[in-house]
Formats: C-alpha cells, sequence, structure tokens
C-alpha cells in the first residue's frame, strides 16, 4: 500500500509499505580462497578473510532469505550495515553467514547477520535494506 507526502525539498514522496514477515532467514557458506584475503582485497595487510567480504556474505544471506518474497520488479539495496569483525578465518577454512529478518519498518528491512566458521563466531552485527522498485531506482541513478 502506498501512502504519499510531501518531502523536504517539496517534491512529493511515495513511501510504501511491503507485505513481508519477519523471521525469514538464509545462510550462506564459503570455503575462503586466497582471493577473499585482506592482501588480496586490499583492505589490510594479512592472509586472512576480509571484513569486505564479510559483509558480501552477510548481504548475500540477507538477500537470500527475501528471495522470492518481493513483489514483481521489486529489488533491495543496502542502506546500513553494523558489523563487527570479532576473529580471524584463514584460507581453506568455511565460513557460514547467516541473516534473520528481525523487523520490517515501511519499506526498511533489518536484518540481525553473523559468521561463523569451526573456531566460533567471526562476525556478527545489523544489515538495513530498502525495497525499491527497480525501474524507479534505476532513474534516479542515471
Amino acid at each position: 500500500m502506498d501512502r504519499t507526502g510531501w518531502g523536504p525539498s517539496g517534491r512529493l514522496l511515495i513511501v510504501s509499505t511491503v507485505s513481508i514477515r519477519t523471521g525469514l532467514s538464509a545462510a550462506v557458506d564459503l570455503l575462503v580462497t586466497d582471493a577473499d584475503t585482506a592482501l588480496a582485497m586490499r583492505s589490510g595487510a594479512v592472509p586472512v578473510l576480509a571484513t569486505p567480504r564479510i559483509l558480501a556474505l552477510v548481504e548475500e544471506a540477507a538477500m537470500q532469505a527475501i528471495d522470492g518474497h518481493l513483489d514483481t520488479g521489486a529489488s533491495s539495496v543496502g542502506m546500513r550495515v553494523q558489523l563487527e569483525h570479532i576473529a580471524p578465518t584463514a584460507v581453506g577454512r568455511t565460513v557460514r553467514a547467516e541473516a534473520n529478518l528481525e523487523k520490517v519498518e515501511g519499506r526498511k528491512l533489518l536484518f540481525r547477520v553473523s559468521a561463523r566458521d569451526d573456531h566460533g563466531l567471526v562476525a556478527a552485527g545489523k544489515v538495513t535494506r530498502v525495497v525499491v522498485d527497480v525501474d524507479r531506482f534505476m532513474e534516479k541513478a542515471r
């Protein structure tokens, strides 16, 4: 359902709500390779799983959690990330990223995310994604 109102710039805003339920979740596994390391991603000087790669992995899990639950022509885009990288993961180990949809606020989807390997918790935090109409979103990007 859409609501309309006026934004701070005087432009008409359309705020949509989405009919998606909390509790949706997904997990994604990654076998860490040299390409996933901080050295390869130029985000650090050590050959362990890079923080940006963990972020991409938890975002992938969030996308999988809502796969098939959005209207045709809709997708979600990242808006906010809070992620603590707690422990290193070596090349050759497998890390599992999980995302759980905890809250829906209008078009905002709030996920609790984590990543674990065989030694325990690697990263934890929250990811907020926003549901968008792909055509309208791409118009703004042009």
